[in-house]
């Protein structure tokens, strides 16, 4: 029985240094986002046209 006490602290302890690296992980900047912005500007056009036809079509 003692061994799943064992378990469990040493499963919390490896939870608690993912979350950890997630959090740095994020302050870091790790995740942003730097071409989406950039090429963002290319694809309104086409959303824009075709939400234009969407509308024409349903009137």
């Amino acid at each position: 029985m003692s061994v799943i006490y064992l378990l469990i602290a040493i499963s919390i302890f490896v939870a608690i240094g993912f979350f950890i690296a997630f959090v740095f992980a994020v302050k870091s900047g790790q995740y942003d986002d730097d071409y989406t912005p950039s090429v963002r500007m290319l694809f309104d056009d086409e959303l824009i046209k075709s939400s234009q036809n969407k509308s024409k079509i349903k009137s």
